[in-house]
């Protein structure tokens, strides 16, 4: 079946029509000929569908908070067709068998490519490697690991997972935070802090990793990713390392672009994130840093959690909120209607970037004929109060909840597949794609 979409403005750019047959783009230009299904995009934006390197799917163990088809599908709706699924799972993703797991999962869901994060150290505990080699030969070929929600914190364990994955083009994405600098820290240390009586955790927690790591990438040669850097000292570190020509890439989350650590002072477990909101200087630097292309890429840390570890005292919340199906509106309130940047930026920080990073194979010249059909149509017009029935995964732990959000997605298509049509999620028969 072949379809065209009519008159979409190609990341923010002339308005021209896709052709799309067997899970390609076969032709973009003005007036295409006709198709089986026509789409009439007047006034949304295409974007090659989003990339996300930051997602957490709780598959296999937390399947009450999510799974990776809920997941997959919160992806869909919020304009991704790739995610990136963090290995702190139980049993953890830290060996052959539990990445080619998630890997088939996600290929039965059939919403995403779902990317397989493999863990650096055995059950995340930091103190011997995992099965780095056999994750990266596995069906899965996994080529990003990460600890995230823990740091690797010894310094050469981190040496020798960077010397190995050098070896074949890996990446080590770090969870920056020094446990030592951490002891029960609740949230960002400040005024705010004080003032509520809650555990500080100082920035230099994160930047003093961070330095240390960069350091290492540079003695190793190897690639390293910080994984949601949240303050103006990161910035810095990380602008200091791209001057010294360090293979270094680094993301930013939604909330840290947006959301501060005021908003705790009515104990909210909601606005309880890892790692925490900042003040308005960190947020305007981060800001900054994404517009002029120190922080490389925007991802979610999507961490569902349900009722039971959300609706309690502060202290004795999970850390995490949602993220999938709010992303885009969130960039584009804080940084495309800021004028900070423009929807082909959107594009690079959200789509192509990310898949490089994350070797996600179909996002080098998306949007182009002979690429994947991976399409992401959104209205910039359009607002949203947002709520938890705008969530399509299983856990409703967002802290945007009562705000009005610009965008909308409206269609996304996934190597041709129409998995979200009219802003609703499109019902794929997963039996038939396994």
């Amino acid at each position: 079946m072949s379809t065209i979409i009519r008159k979409a403005s190609i990341m923010g750019g002339d308005p021209a029509d896709i052709r799309i047959e067997d899970g390609q783009i076969v032709a973009v230009g003005v007036n295409v000929g006709g198709a089986d299904v026509e789409i009439d995009a007047s006034g949304l934006i295409a974007l090659p569908g989003l990339v996300d390197l930051h997602t957490h799917l709780r598959e296999p163990g937390g399947e009450s908070s999510e799974t990776i088809l809920s997941g997959s599908r919160a992806a869909a709706a919020g304009g991704f067709t790739a995610v990136h699924a963090m290995a702190n799972t139980s049993p953890v993703a830290d060996n052959a068998n539990v990445v080619d797991y998630v890997y088939r999962k996600g290929l039965e869901a059939g919403y995403v490519e779902v990317r397989p994060v493999g863990a650096v150290t055995h059950n995340l505990a930091g103190e011997s490697l995992a099965d780095i080699g056999a994750m990266a030969r596995s069906t899965a070929a996994v080529t990003v690991f990460s600890d995230d929600g823990k740091c690797v914190g010894d310094s050469l364990l981190m040496r020798r997972a960077l010397e190995y994955v050098a070896t074949f083009g890996g990446v080590i994405a770090q969870h920056a935070q020094d446990p030592r600098l951490t002891i029960d820290a609740q949230m960002n240390e400040g005024a705010m802090s004080a003032e509520l009586g809650l555990a500080g955790w100082p920035r230099v927690a994160e930047e003093a990793i961070i330095a240390r790591d960069v350091l290492l990438a540079e003695y190793t040669g190897a690639r390293l990713h910080v994984c949601h850097l949240s303050t103006a000292g990161s910035v810095e570190v990380i602008r200091w390392a791209k001057q010294r020509g360090i293979q270094v890439t680094a993301e930013a989350t939604p909330h840290h672009l947006l959301l501060t650590d005021d908003l705790a002072q009515n104990y909210n477990p909601l606005f309880k994130v890892n790692p925490p909101l900042r003040t308005r200087d960190d947020v305007e630097a981060v800001r900054r840093g994404v517009a002029d292309g120190t922080i490389d890429i925007v991802a979610t840390d999507h961490a569902p959690h349900g009722s039971a570890t959300k609706d309690c005292t502060w202290s004795d919340a999970s850390f995490g909120m949602v993220g999938l199906e709010s992303a885009l509106s969130i960039v584009q309130h804080a940084l495309v209607d800021t004028g900070l940047i423009g929807w082909a930026d959107v594009a690079r920080i959200m789509s192509t970037t990310p898949a490089r990073i994350g070797s996600v194979d179909g996002y080098d010249a998306p949007l182009t004929v002979g690429s994947l059909a991976n399409i992401t149509l959104v209205d910039p017009s359009a607002t949203t109060v947002w709520g938890a029935d705008k969530l399509a995964g299983r856990s409703t732990n967002t802290p945007f909840t009562g705000l009005t959000l610009p965008g909308r997605v409206v269609h996304t298509f996934f190597r041709g597949t129409h998995t979200v049509r009219d802003g609703s999620i499109v019902e794929l028969s997963q039996a038939g794609n396994a």
